[in-house]
């Protein structure tokens, strides 16, 4: 099997403010499911998927976090090691959006990536379904385009635009995780010569 085959394993977070969708958006993408029920998570909530990515096979390990301060402090261990962190928001709730600087920030602090500047995030804006829009596609693109995120919009109700955000973050996550894994096991040679004036009297 050759080196690009072998099946790749990525960490994605799914982090904002609590009654966002970060499950709902989840639960339709892996199991093609939605319900008016969900309660809000407490903790933390995991799925996994398989997909393919430019010949590469990738499992999705995803992890939506609680959106509330009281499990904030579940973050530094959940967040390191991730590869790619999906921002999520509703578009009819302008403070969800507004959070999203405070949520990006605390994840570069807790998570600590080795290139917090190439970091791939995704901001996901969930309830396109919804009529009472508070925060429009410009105002998040502006956004994004400053941060370095990619931006997109959907629902998890209507099943629109579910999947794509999902594979954009697998694809930029496999990216990273395919340039340090290279960084950090690139073969070097250390060669140390011993001092001519010593060479012939140490007896270590």
């Amino acid at each position: 099997m050759t080196e690009g085959k072998r099946p790749v394993t990525l960490k994605v977070i799914l982090i904002g403010n609590s009654g966002v969708g970060k499950s709902s958006f989840m639960n339709r993408y892996v199991n093609h499911r939605f319900t008016n029920m969900y309660r809000s998570t407490v903790g933390t909530d995991f799925l996994s998927k398989t997909v393919s990515i430019d010949g590469d096979t990738v499992t999705l390990q995803m992890w939506d976090t609680a959106g509330t301060e009281r499990f904030q402090s579940l973050g530094t261990p959940l967040y390191r090691g991730a590869n790619c962190c999906i921002l999520v928001f509703d578009v009819t709730s302008r403070a969800s959006f507004s959070a999203l600087e405070g949520w990006r920030k605390e994840f570069l602090i807790q998570a600590e990536p080795e290139d917090p500047a190439g970091f791939p995030f995704i901001v996901l804006g969930n309830k396109t379904d919804l009529s009472d829009r508070e925060v429009s596609g410009r105002q998040a693109r502006q956004w994004c385009e400053e941060i370095g995120a990619e931006y997109f919009e959907g629902s998890a109700k209507d099943d629109h635009n579910v999947e794509e955000p999902f594979l954009r973050a697998a694809r930029g996550g496999l990216q990273q995780y395919k340039k340090h894994t290279l960084e950090n096991t690139g073969h070097f040679q250390i060669t140390c010569k011993q001092p001519r004036e010593t060479r012939n009297t140490c007896e270590c």
